[in-house]
């Protein structure tokens, strides 16, 4: 056989296997960011690790007991690390799959830090921001390699391998409260992270919740009407309303029941803007 026969042969035997390496476009994957209430503060009770289905799935950012970082695994909470708990995400997932095509297939990569403000996400303020934080914080960071905004680009990029990023889902404010420079640093963290991730400029949706209400007595409420504004910043996001969606004792945290309820709003608005 010729040397152009024997080419061409291998490049029909290998073909199939690129097809099978190609991003599945039913698979739709969520970056998650933020502080506390993202990572997840009351503990997941029984029903929260029954019945989650399949077809909704979290991508490990640390190391897990039974997986590994980078790994995909059934979205049983915790989601973030192994000492977290109950997040936005686990029901808007939850939520996601029961409302759309049974083909459809939802994950979330989830990178987010306790107590953190929003250059913990800005990529040029992150090494700077980070050594001048309480010990436990930067602890919570060494758990993302030292740097959890480049953890967060590095599992994103290897997702992107499986399936198609839709959105960007952030629960941040607490630290930030009544910083009016809080949307436009929101909107750089966006933009950084669609540039890194080969993204067309403004072609995700970014789903920003509400910290604890004032209706919850919440103790940063104030930081909701900032939020409010953030649209004009930003086109591409939208403000998941927490009215209603009940507070842990501290009046800075969900509580589980409330979770529950904010991850179905969040769900509500993508479901929404997909046209669901």
């Amino acid at each position: 056989m010729k040397k152009s026969g024997i080419v061409l042969l291998a490049a029909l035997m290998l073909a199939p296997f690129k097809a099978l390496a190609q991003p599945d476009p039913n698979f739709h994957i969520y970056i998650c960011i933020g502080q506390s209430n993202m990572e997840g503060n009351p503990r997941p009770e029984q029903i929260d690790k029954e019945n989650v289905s399949p077809r909704f799935v979290t991508m490990n950012a640390v190391d897990f007991p039974d997986s590994k970082m980078g790994e995909w695994r059934t979205a049983v909470p915790p989601l973030a690390r192994p000492s977290t708990g109950l997040t936005p995400a686990d029901y808007f997932g939850r939520t996601m799959v029961q409302n759309m095509p049974e083909n459809v297939k939802i994950g979330v990569v989830m990178v987010a830090v306790a107590g953190c403000s929003i250059d913990l996400f800005d990529k040029d303020k992150c090494e700077e921001y980070i050594p001048k934080q309480a010990g436990w914080m930067q602890n919570i960071c060494k758990e993302y390699g030292g740097n959890p905004y480049n953890r967060l680009i590095e599992l994103c990029k290897k997702a992107q391998k499986d399936g198609v990023i839709k959105g960007i889902l952030l629960h941040q404010g607490e630290t930030n409260t009544n910083d009016p420079q809080w949307p436009a640093n929101v909107k750089k963290v966006y933009d950084d992270i669609l540039a890194d991730l080969g993204l067309e400029a403004g072609s995700i949706p970014l789903l920003s919740g509400e910290v604890v209400p004032a209706d919850q007595r919440g103790a940063c409420a104030d930081h909701n009407k900032v939020m409010a504004t953030l649209p004009e910043t930003l086109p591409q996001a939208m403000v998941v309303p927490a009215y209603g969606c009940e507070a842990g004792r501290d009046h800075l945290h969900f509580n589980a029941k409330g979770l529950r309820e904010f991850g179905r709003r969040y769900a509500a608005r993508m479901l929404g803007y997909l046209g669901y």
